[in-house]
């Protein structure tokens, strides 16, 4: 085989060594030989914690429990608790307390949108003032509050777009600005909350108690996982020896874990991290690695599904090809006869993901730019990965998908579709290090092209349509009908994922910028 052209030998340059290597093959938390009691005593507190929040409660008390539970990783437990709950507070028409209560009023408005009722943001209007501030904003509770409800805009909300600017403002001058709450990953939140809320004064012990022993326990289910996949990579580099993969199996599974972090997404987490190991690779070889010639080959042989196609491959690729097969295979394998009809799914959207790497590749060799950034996202919101992704999260889930579930998803609705705005906030970190001729253009590029701006401008101009897809996104999850609320929750929960890897550099290429969070979730227990 020839040597990587010039550009390759670069790229593959920067993408620095694993940092973890076979840390999690013998890795064990130490609370693991713990793990049977800590069991039993979860037990004992999840129906303890039950029965507070379905006690007699005033609605300031209930809404914050609500939002406790939320932040801690603890409402998956009480999802129908709490709709019930939710669904009373929405009938509720007595709305006595919006005249001064901008805490209550915002926190009310977050939980329920966030659930999926489409409440009016008409109720912060009464809070407005002539300056065009926001009245009783002065503690930092409501200050924050606003901020966060006000994240869950929809188009036309100009009263949301305001109290963003007022209190991203406000936050500014008294040091507090975050992630606004609706856009953290949620198992990192219930990490980083676990030790706040042990200090605050007004905590329950039982749910305290429950968020440390959840947490560990989840953590020792992880690291079984990690070493599950860790596993599987290391028979794949076995066998593929493809000399450009990237080694970063740890900072996938990390990344797959905040889209499926509820405990029974164990299948999940594991479908989603090799399904993405596997399109990295294929990325890298259709962006990168792979000549026209060979990746034509490859686009051939993907709909084919079989050891027939090994003939069309160049030597490289047959081992990958026959390492997919047999993934695949194991999936349908763990699925069991019910349900492996699912990965026929997963392998047409794995065929459509392909067809549009090659359309791109096709745009690199002819060296075209798209006219318009629309012109590039009508392929790039899918070359990003993000249906592809979304059908192996719900391949592996239970009961609650249904087939109706997985047609729809292959009918790339627009919901699904809307969700590729990754590209874009990975387009704006990527673009100055991808300046080479073997690359496809980005949309920072067509953006450029089509309004003669600087890279910088054209950033920050997209950054700009970023958010206003975080609007049509929320939009289109109110107007969902009949799926399971597990479906919009994980596009949304893929969403933050993508902006935590994607803030300020693209962390899964330097990854180091990961360490820290990956030893918080899988290396340290929470101290009881």
């Amino acid at each position: 085989m020839a040597p990587p052209p010039p550009a390759l030998a670069e790229e593959t340059a920067a993408f620095h060594p694993s940092l973890w290597g076979d840390f999690f093959l013998t890795y064990q938390p130490p609370t693991a030989p713990q793990q049977a009691c800590m069991k039993e005593r979860a037990e004992v507190l999840r129906e303890d914690v039950r029965k507070i929040l379905m006690g007699p409660c005033e609605l300031p008390e209930t809404l914050g429990l609500i939002l406790t539970l939320q932040r801690l990783a603890l409402d998956y437990y009480y999802e129908n608790e709490i709709d019930k709950l939710l669904h009373c507070i929405y009938d509720d028409d007595d709305s006595d307390y919006d005249d001064k209560d901008l805490n209550l009023v915002s926190l009310r408005f977050y939980l329920l949108r966030k659930n999926g009722y489409d409440v009016s943001s008409d109720v912060f209007l009464v809070f407005k003032t002539e300056e065009g501030s926001f009245a009783y904003a002065d503690d930092t509770a409501s200050l924050l509050s606003l901020y966060n409800a006000a994240y869950l805009r929809k188009h036309g909300e100009e009263v949301l777009d305001e109290a963003i600017s007022f209190a991203r403002r406000r936050c500014l001058e008294a040091g507090i600005l975050r992630t606004p709450l609706f856009r953290r990953v949620g198992i990192l939140e219930a990490r980083n909350y676990i030790p706040i809320y042990e200090k605050e004064a007004a905590r329950n012990d039982a749910v305290l108690e429950l968020a440390k022993l959840n947490f560990n326990l989840q953590q020792i289910a992880f690291c079984e996982e990690l070493k599950h996949c860790t596993l599987w990579w290391k028979d794949f580099l076995a066998k593929s020896k493809m000399a450009f993969v990237r080694d970063r199996i740890v900072e996938v599974y990390f990344w797959m874990n905040g889209a499926c972090y509820d405990p029974p997404y164990s299948r999940s987490r594991i479908i989603l991290t090799k399904i993405t190991s596997l399109v990295t690779i294929i990325d890298d070889m259709f962006d990168t690695y792979g000549t026209t010639e060979d990746c034509t080959k490859f686009h051939e042989a993907i709909g084919r599904w079989d050891e027939s196609a090994l003939p069309l491959l160049p030597q490289y690729m047959k081992g990958f090809y026959l390492f997919q097969l047999e993934t695949f295979r194991s999936f349908e394998d763990e699925l069991g006869p019910e349900n492996s009809y699912r990965v026929h799914y997963l392998k047409k959207s794995m065929e459509r993901l392909v067809q549009q790497y090659y359309r791109e590749i096709k745009w690199r060799d002819e060296n075209y730019v798209p006219k318009t950034m629309t012109e590039h996202l009508q392929v790039s919101m899918e070359s990003i990965g993000s249906v592809a992704l979304a059908c192996a999260a719900y391949v592996g889930m239970g009961d609650v998908i249904t087939k109706e579930t997985l047609d729809w998803v292959l009918s790339y609705p627009q919901f699904l579709t809307t969700y590729g705005i990754v590209r874009l906030s990975n387009d704006v970190v990527s673009t100055k290090r991808e300046q080479t001729k073997d690359h496809s253009p980005s949309t920072v590029h067509c953006y450029m092209k089509e309004h003669g701006t600087t890279m910088d401008d054209a950033c920050e101009k997209i950054k700009e349509l970023i958010e206003d897809s975080w609007k049509d996104m929320l939009q289109q999850s109110l107007a969902l009908k009949g799926l399971p609320k597990a479906v919009p929750r994980t596009v949304f929960d893929f969403l933050r994922t993508a902006d935590n890897m994607y803030k300020n550099c693209d962390a899964f290429t330097s990854s180091e910028v990961l360490r820290e969070m990956i030893r918080l979730l899988f290396v340290e227990p929470i101290p009881e």
